[in-house]
């Protein structure tokens, strides 16, 4: 299938699940959804925290087309939606047009399921992907840098490899910088803040064997994090692991 082929399967429901791995090397997006008064914090956190928050593209207040993906809607393209009032997770829904407005702005974030293709393309196999599940995510000690309204801890993913070629995924993922690029720490996860690896924030549980090491990367489900601190009237968001499929080739965010 071609990306738009997946939107549409997506739109009608007949793709429900997670994103990881079924849009080859097209680049996917985080999504975060804000009143057009807070875009100027909203633009300065992530050029403040480029790591867990690098934009692709930002829609004009009531826009819902991206220029980077043919006949889409940002509306219904995406499997599930967070939506937020307040702080407070109020719904998960597959459409959010009951709750579009015209004041409502757009941002793409970039998403590491791009670096995960590169991992693949050199056969060093994801765990998670294998498995048929979403990625674990964690939060974290790790400060942002704060703007205007919004600060609060970094959210992190985790894919475990074996040692021997946790410096080949180091180096591969140093060549998307805007796709959240290399690790933001490997080994131990306590060192981070992360109390139970097995119990992770968002996404599901990855079994880490004895000869494998835990890697985290800088996550686009920071925002998501971030707005619990800043409690805008409303912010609506990807689900965890639920991308945004654009029609971008991942080579063009190759450094």
């Amino acid at each position: 299938m071609n990306t738009e082929e997946i939107r549409q399967r997506i739109r009608t429901g007949e793709h429900t699940g997670p994103t990881s791995g079924i849009s080859g090397d097209k680049v996917q997006a985080n999504l975060a959804i804000l009143p057009k008064k807070y875009p100027f914090d909203f633009l300065l956190f992530a050029m403040r925290n480029h790591k867990p928050v690098p934009i692709i593209e930002v829609l004009e207040a009531g826009e819902f087309v991206s220029r980077y993906a043919k006949n889409s809607d940002i509306r219904t393209d995406v499997p599930l939606y967070n939506i937020y009032r307040d702080g407070e997770l109020v719904d998960t829904v597959d459409d959010i047009r009951p709750y579009w407005s015209d004041d409502l702005v757009t941002f793409l974030i970039g998403c590491s399921f791009t670096f995960e293709q590169a991992i693949l393309d050199e056969g060093i196999p994801i765990k998670h992907i294998d498995q048929g599940v979403n990625v674990a995510m964690y939060k974290t000690n790790i400060n942002t840098e704060p703007a205007g309204i919004f600060h609060g801890e970094t959210v992190v993913s985790m894919r475990p490899f074996k040692q021997s070629v946790v410096d080949d995924v180091i180096r591969i993922t140093n060549e998307f910088p805007s796709m959240h690029g290399g690790p933001v720490h490997a080994g131990d996860p306590e060192m981070i803040g992360i109390k139970d690896i097995n119990q992770p924030d968002y996404g599901d549980p990855i079994d880490i064997a004895e000869n494998e090491v835990p890697v985290f990367w800088a996550c686009g489900v920071t925002p998501q994090n971030v707005v619990l601190n800043a409690k805008p009237e409303i912010l609506i968001s990807h689900a965890p692991g639920h991308m945004f499929i654009t029609d971008i080739n991942n080579e063009e965010y190759k450094n």
